[in-house]
């Protein structure tokens, strides 16, 4: 196409006239503006009309292309901020192609004419031979398009122009852009590539289905015994470079020599020595098959000359030849009875050209996450990364050991002893495949799936209170911290029990999963799982949420033939919103030296109300066998009442529960004195008025954990917690009493000082 030689402003064309510029292949020629279509295109040349620095020099349209019109504009374009004789090579005026289509989504596209354009920051690729294309927005052109107008564009154009000129587009925080331009194929690198590297290790390349952008993802993977492709991996590491300009991508090796070399390196004095350590003295004949060989680049990018590198950028080219045919191409190998030998020490031989023409694809490098990067991506500082151990691999244990292990957090050995069942697929982190298989294992093997081994799951497949378990009790024991996710009470009481573990967490939610509860111990374990287990109990006895904390479940509905095989009925989502909630805040109590229990409760809206519980030391009293635990606040509550009630006596009944697994008799609340009590500055005797009703309502809300396990009361000023005759007397009758149920009667004191449990059973 022929441009017009004319414009409204003479020298405008005149300069025009002494530079040559490309033309748009298949561009018909339109008369003027008034041929126009399109209605970005018509708006476009308007404001172009309007503005002193855009004049319009011609109009194009376009066959249709996939059933899209397009139509350019022409137009000269001056920028008064272009410095004359500017070291980038951009000049004072510009003429440029302003192509539309009518596509609702697509952004008008911006050419550069002249010959000779500088490769300058932020283009788009175009082949040799082609007008340079602008990438005038750092956002997706959907985001634009919602606030575009034909004039913002074209002062969108000067400032590109004006920024380049002045070596300013690339903004001082931002990344340096990459020496070549992108393509639509990948090469992904195993996580641990440069160990594989330096080990030997052969490859193969392993490809996945065309996506629908055309484009290929390609995985370099170690050779299996049984793949027949191998490749030949030549990496090169160019001199440190200035970013900015990017460079097409070469079509051909000849044409990746040449950059090479530009770049101050060589990549056939790199190539020739690993072709030729292809084959012995023996030869080697020809291979057959998917046979490929791939130049892997490493090019250190500087911000400012003489600079230290900034980064690395990486690309990758894959010729699709047999590494031998290519060391016959560049002279590094030659035939010779139907073999291919080395062609060190021939002589006379004249340097073949062929391997120039050698077709190469180049790709984008990626590289799999490392645990490192994910932590980095996941806003996770870089080194915290302990050492855990996960107990449980059900709904809740399986969906933090994902998020976590997506996250990069922690290395974390996982304890179950129970196996992927297939009701357990609608709300735990596992495959159809899996059925049959056990939980830990099931985790695990999802986590290698994610991230090929970077950051590996150990799966103990065991009970964790089985003491047998000596594997079980070493990763107990020398861990970082334990998270108990067992959704069971065994667990955290019998890991109360021993001495030497790790700091334990214990996480669940509440059987609709409105809920989701942490109990952390102190990093030196002097409150431990038991004794916030009862505050956490206390609690929602006494707190307006705990109300009905415990409540409001699905339903349930048996999964198997036997009498236990009985689950709940719980959406995924709400064990991924309580899982989500865990797995974030509990890493932060991990830091924190002290103990803790937050509730979250979700309300009705879909908010979140948190309630943090005060923790509290225990104290331990041996009682006949059985060994009971208060804590602090539990002391503190009774001492208040005692207090309330001076000079007279006062008491009530004791709530908690036994655990005779671990011998133990926890204390978690006390009720006060019923209002038809009779209480003298010497005596006490408890009414009953409300008390069945209190104690019913304390065990429905702690859904039966909490009950009735015995009296209290307190002695006057200057007593002790010596029990009296009467004490005695009263503790043979709570004893006669709780015999029907086989417990023990057991009666706590509050003296003047000091506390003292007595127990009492029939002998």
């Amino acid at each position: 196409m022929a441009l017009p030689r004319s414009s409204p402003r003479g020298r405008r064309a005149q300069v025009a006239a002494e530079v040559e510029f490309y033309t748009l292949d298949l561009g018909k020629e339109l008369a003027g503006p008034e041929a126009l279509t399109l209605a970005r295109a018509i708006a476009l040349n308007e404001a172009m009309v309007r503005h002193r620095d855009f004049v319009p020099v011609g109009w194009l349209r376009f066959p249709p292309k996939d059933g899209v019109a397009r139509e350019a504009v022409l137009v000269d374009v001056q920028t008064h901020g272009v410095p004359k004789h500017n070291a980038y090579g951009l000049k004072f005026q510009e003429r440029l192609a302003i192509v539309v289509t009518d596509e609702p989504g697509a952004l008008p596209m911006v050419y550069a004419l002249r010959k000779g354009f500088p490769r300058l920051a932020h283009q788009h690729q175009e082949p040799q031979g082609s007008p340079a294309q602008l990438c005038l927005y750092f956002e997706p052109p959907e985001t634009v398009l919602r606030t575009w107008t034909p004039q913002q564009f074209l002062r969108r154009i000067q400032w590109w122009m004006d920024k380049n000129a002045r070596g300013e587009l690339h903004l001082a925080d931002q990344p340096l852009d990459r020496l070549f331009f992108t393509s639509k194929y990948e090469l992904v690198l195993p996580w641990n590539f440069d160990a594989l590297v330096s080990q030997g290790t052969k490859f193969m390349l392993v490809g996945a289905a065309t996506r629908p952008d055309g484009g290929d993802t390609l995985r370099l993977t170690p050779k299996t015994a049984e793949a027949r492709a191998t490749g030949l991996l030549v990496e090169l590491t160019l001199s440190p470079i200035m970013g900015g300009a990017v460079e097409l991508n070469p079509a051909t090796l000849g044409q990746l020599e040449d950059l090479v070399v530009m770049r101050g390196a060589s990549l056939l004095s790199a190539l020739i020595p690993k072709l030729q350590a292809l084959v012995d003295a023996q030869g080697a004949a020809t291979r057959v098959g998917n046979a490929f060989t791939v130049i892997l680049l490493h090019v250190p990018l500087c911000r400012e000359e003489g600079a230290a590198p900034e980064r690395m950028d990486h690309r990758a080219f894959v010729l699709t030849e047999d590494a031998l045919e290519i060391g016959v191409a560049t002279g590094a190998l030659m035939r010779h009875e139907g073999k291919i030998f080395s062609a060190i020490g021939v002589l006379g031989q004249q340097p073949p050209t062929t391997w120039r023409d050698l077709l190469v694809q180049p790709l984008e490098v990626l590289n799999e996450n490392t645990p490192q990067l994910a932590r980095a991506q996941s806003g996770l500082a870089s080194n915290d990364d302990p050492s855990g151990v996960l107990v449980g691999a059900g709904s809740l244990g399986s969906a933090l050991a994902m998020l976590w292990g997506r996250a990069g957090y922690g290395r974390w050995t996982v304890v179950d002893k129970d196996h992927i069942r297939p009701h357990n697929l609608s709300r735990h982190t596992a495959e159809a495949d899996q059925i049959g298989q056990p939980k830990a294992a099931a985790v695990a093997l999802l986590q290698a799936w994610a991230d090929h081994g970077a950051g590996p799951m150990i799966s103990l497949v065991a009970s964790a209170t089985d003491p047998q378990r000596t594997d079980v009790l070493e990763a107990l024991r020398t861990a970082d911290w334990v998270v108990d996710a067992s959704a069971s009470l065994d667990y955290p009481r019998y890991a109360s029990t021993l001495e030497g573990l790790a700091r334990h967490v214990s996480a669940f939610f509440t059987p609709s999963a409105g809920s989701a509860i942490a109990l952390v111990e102190d990093t030196a374990r002097s409150i431990r799982l038991r004794t916030l287990e009862a505050q956490y109990y206390r609690a929602i006895i006494q707190s307006d949420w705990g109300r009905e904390h415990l409540g409001g479940h699905l339903g349930a509905f048996w999964s198997g033939a036997g009498c236990r095989d009985i689950s709940m009925v719980l959406p995924y989502s709400r064990v991924m919103l309580m899982a989500s909630l865990l797995a974030e805040n509990l890493p932060r109590f991990r830091a924190q030296e002290g103990a803790a229990i937050r509730v979250w409760n979700r309300r009705a809206d879909g908010g979140v109300d948190v309630h943090d519980v005060p923790t509290f030391q225990e104290r331990s009293f041996e009682v006949g066998d059985l060994q009971v635990y208060l804590d602090a606040g539990l002391e503190q509550e009774l001492r208040a009442f005692r207090l309330g009630a001076l000079p007279n006596e006062t008491g009530g009944v004791l709530l908690g529960y036994y655990d005779f697994t671990v011998r133990a008799l926890v204390l978690v609340a006390a009720l006060p004195a019923p209002a038809d009590s009779t209480s003298t500055t010497g005596s006490f005797e408890r009414g009953v008025d409300g008390l069945k009703e209190a104690v019913g309502e304390a065990s429905r809300r702690t859904a039966g954990v909490v009950g009735y396990v015995g009296e209290w009361h307190s002695h006057p000023r200057g007593h002790s917690a010596a029990p009296s005759s009467d004490d005695v007397y009263q503790l043979i009758h709570l004893a006669l009493g709780m015999d029907a149920d086989g417990l023990p009667g057991v009666q706590l004191i509050v003296g003047e000082n000091d506390i003292r449990v007595l127990s009492g059973a029939v002998g």
